[in-house]
């Protein structure tokens, strides 16, 4: 296992938030320049901005989003409206220059599973194609516990490595309702996937220490090779 794809049951599940809590851990156990970071497709400013505003990653723009849609929807529109095509070439050679470079490489997705990369090719077959393990994001909020059952049977669909799911308590108040909303024995039983952990609530996810001590409290040994997890 030398990557993870960090998707999520939808737009805003907490991708980036935990992105940047991985990065954060990996800068202060180990060394930024083992780890390689890339944004699937961008399409408007937002996840590259973050990173390289949060960490000195010893590594191009080019290949932290390799390819970038200035129109912030779906890439094929985003695309058809910029006179472009998505041309997946750029993000394949980057993504394989950083496994060739670095011990380990972490990848986000857009949107949920289901979302359309090209005209004919989902977060969820790119994933498949390309190997990537996965870890689905899901927020705590009403609805969850069946946008959460409908994205695990489709990564069962495309036969994906879906190593488990992270709980974001996208809002003030979803700690208190993690109980009624995301139910971990429910989502566990109905899935048959692992919580492999919950992220709080943060007021300031730019706090890298708050960030590192967060992903410190996942099931890392589940999202990084034991070898890499460990905290030295």
């Amino acid at each position: 296992m030398t990557n993870l794809l960090i998707t999520g049951t939808d737009t805003d599940a907490g991708k980036t938030v935990l992105m940047t809590a991985l990065i954060a851990y990996w800068q202060r156990y180990r060394k930024l320049e083992s780890l390689g970071v890339m944004k699937l497709v961008q399409a408007g400013v937002g996840d590259r901005e973050q990173y390289e505003k949060l960490f000195e990653l010893p590594q191009s723009a080019q290949t932290i989003a390799p390819l970038y849609f200035k129109t912030p929807v779906a890439p094929p529109i985003a695309a058809e409206r910029e006179g472009r095509i998505v041309d997946l070439t750029c993000v394949w050679q980057a993504f394989q220059e950083l496994q060739q470079q670095r011990e380990f490489v972490l990848v986000e997705a857009l949107g949920g599973l289901g979302s359309p990369v090209t005209a004919e090719l989902t977060v969820a077959d790119i994933a498949r194609d390309w190997r990537f393990n996965v870890v689905l994001v899901v927020p705590v909020k009403l609805g969850a516990i069946a946008q959460t059952v409908a994205n695990v049977a489709l990564a069962r669909q495309t036969q994906l490595n879906l190593k488990g799911i992270i709980l974001n308590c996208l809002h003030p108040n979803a700690e208190a309702h993690l109980e009624d909303w995301t139910p971990i024995p429910l989502i566990e039983s109905l899935t048959q996937v692992p919580i492999l952990g919950i992220l709080p609530n943060l007021r300031d996810c730019e706090d890298l220490t708050k960030l590192a001590k967060v992903a410190s409290n996942l099931d890392l040994e589940q999202l990084f090779p034991k070898h890499l997890c460990r905290q030295n």
